[in-house]
């Protein structure tokens, strides 16, 4: 039997990713009772499609409501939905998906074991549009105005879905407690195995994302501290989630009014903020968003070869410095906000206050001086005010002992469980071959392609090559491609991770920077860790305590 609250929730805390769900979630959650049940965010695998369910109602005494919730400006037009979409609108299908989520759940509930012996109750459907007003007289084919909570609706949303309830399946029988409790039930899962089994590769992988995810939410706390303040560095070790608060600080000062430039230096990263911001309301995304020599682009600086680290290092900045005093106001910006600020060198943070449009505008660094891996030098300015991270949310507790004591801030230690490290001793020179065994080994396993990485601390492995030749956007959209494993270097993959990295030692002994290397490298994986190398070269660069971990002995 489940304890009543106000009302019953499924998860009980969710996380969301977009502002429209979670100004829904509030809305059920302030006005249903505590016989009611919420369900948010579910995700489904049903005859063979994937399916994500934003949220699903048990109203006592009504029915079922399933909801799809749609964020901008929407409207409909030639026979289609359209959303408003950046850079152009896309058509939508939210009364299709609504209807479809509605019998995905209905028939996973009603073959769970929690559902034998009750007849159907009442099911509907609907849409939810946060950001748009419909007009009462709005009528589709499949879409009556009663099946639409529009942005004025949400204040009496539960009152609305309990009438559509009665109109639109008044002849099956309303829901009662017992119902909610039994749907809840059907929710946890059918013939689990026992607590000690363990999971499918793929269940565990898509809960720590959820798991991920909910933390870092949780710690944007630092950000209500960090938006009284105009000048903040927010420091803190691999794992600690500043990449997601860097990008979460962006988002509140857009959605304040200003003109926000989000930047970092990997281009790798950059894409992924990129495809991360995409996903916010058109408000609250950054005017700029990209790496620190792209605004010299958009400036009008010219392009240079990858080769000449001096054009990029030191005769594009002082370029940049001359064009910042060419900008009209309307291209600079209110605030800067900088993830991996400490790959930025002496003579770009110049630029950077010069890209303010007045001298007190602000600017948030996020540093990790750990990760400090590429052979420049600098320093953010003066007079930033610190607020320091010190624990690991993202490595599960294997991961993050095994790098925690070459943190240069001192770092709690994940509490989160996962599969030991694993370590293939060998010759830094036959690192990468035996790196490509074990990701043949992991994808036998289980793993999904897309899960996996191979990185390296020296040269590039032959298949990053490969990808590179067709230049460096097609290189990075290979990231994000589903079949194919990421093959590439700790100096590109700082700032992003995988549930499974294979870390392949093959730098040549005697390298600078090498503990940094072998820091950032260690704290790419998310889930699982495999560790290729020289034991010799670990003990040497990161200590007894690192190779100890690393080998399972500590």
């Amino acid at each position: 039997m489940i304890q009543t609250m106000a009302p019953l929730t499924w998860p009980q805390e969710p996380s969301f990713v977009t502002r429209s769900e979670q100004r829904v979630w509030k809305a059920l959650v302030d006005q249903l009772g505590e016989r009611d049940l919420v369900i948010a965010n579910q995700r489904f695998t049903h005859r063979g499609n994937d399916h994500e369910l934003d949220f699903a109602v048990v109203l006592d005494g009504h029915g079922v409501v399933v909801l799809e919730v749609k964020g901008n400006k929407i409207w409909h037009e030639g026979g289609q939905w359209w959303q408003a979409w950046n850079p152009q609108p896309r058509r939508i299908r939210p009364v299709d998906q609504a209807r479809d989520n509605k019998y995905v759940l209905l028939d996973w509930v009603e073959a769970s074991p929690s559902w034998f012996g009750r007849t159907r109750a009442r099911w509907a459907h609907a849409i939810v549009l946060t950001d748009t007003e419909i007009d009462p007289k709005f009528a589709t084919p499949d879409c009556e105005r009663s099946m639409i909570i529009d942005t004025n609706d949400l204040a009496d949303i539960g009152n609305r879905l309990r009438t559509l309830l009665d109109i639109q399946d008044n002849a099956r029988r309303p829901t009662d407690l017992s119902d909610a409790e039994a749907i809840f039930d059907a929710l946890s899962g059918r013939f689990l195995p026992q607590r000690n089994s363990q999971l499918s590769i793929e269940a565990s992988v898509a809960q720590r994302d959820d798991l991920v995810e909910r933390l870092s939410a949780e710690q944007a706390r630092i950000l209500d501290v960090a938006g009284q303040l105009s000048r903040v560095e927010v420091r803190g070790g691999a794992g600690s989630g500043k990449t997601w608060l860097a990008v979460e600080q962006a988002r509140r000062l857009s959605r304040a009014g200003k003109r926000v430039a989000l930047i970092c230096y990997s281009r790798g990263l950059s894409q992924w903020m990129q495809r991360r911001v995409s996903t916010f309301g058109p408000d609250e995304r950054p005017a700029y968003v990209g790496t620190f020599h792209g605004i010299g682009r958009a400036w009008g600086a010219p392009d240079g070869s990858d080769d000449d680290s001096r054009f990029w290092e030191v005769e594009l900045p002082e370029l940049m410095l001359e064009l910042a005093s060419d900008q009209p106001l309307e291209n600079l910006y209110d605030a800067i906000v900088i993830d991996e600020a400490q790959d930025f060198a002496d003579l770009w943070w110049p630029v950077v206050m010069e890209a303010l449009k007045y001298e007190d505008d602000a600017l948030y660094v996020f540093s990790d001086e750990g990760q400090r891996v590429f052979s420049r030098f600098g320093g953010p300015p003066a007079g930033l005010v610190p607020l320091v991270l010190d624990k690991n949310l993202r490595n599960t507790r294997q991961i993050s002992s095994a790098f925690s004591s070459m943190a240069p801030n001192r770092m709690r230690v994940s509490e989160h469980d996962g599969p030991d490290v694993r370590f293939v001793p060998c010759s830094y020179d036959a690192a990468l071959d035996h790196a490509d065994d074990v990701v043949e080994s992991l994808l036998e396993e289980g793993w999904q392609p897309s899960d996996l990485a191979l990185i390296a601390t020296g040269s590039r492995h032959p298949e990053q090559k490969a990808r590179q030749e067709d230049g460096w956007e097609a290189y990075w959209d290979s990231f994000w491609d589903r079949d194919q494993v990421f093959y590439g270097s700790v100096l590109g993959f700082k700032g992003l991770e995988r549930p499974a990295v294979v870390l392949a030692l093959n730098e040549k002994p005697g390298m600078n920077r090498a503990v940094e290397r072998l820091y950032t490298g260690l704290s790419r994986a998310r889930d699982l860790l495999v560790v290729v190398g020289d034991p010799h070269h670990i003990e040497t660069v990161g200590g007894a305590d690192v190779l100890s971990r690393i080998l399972g002995e500590s």
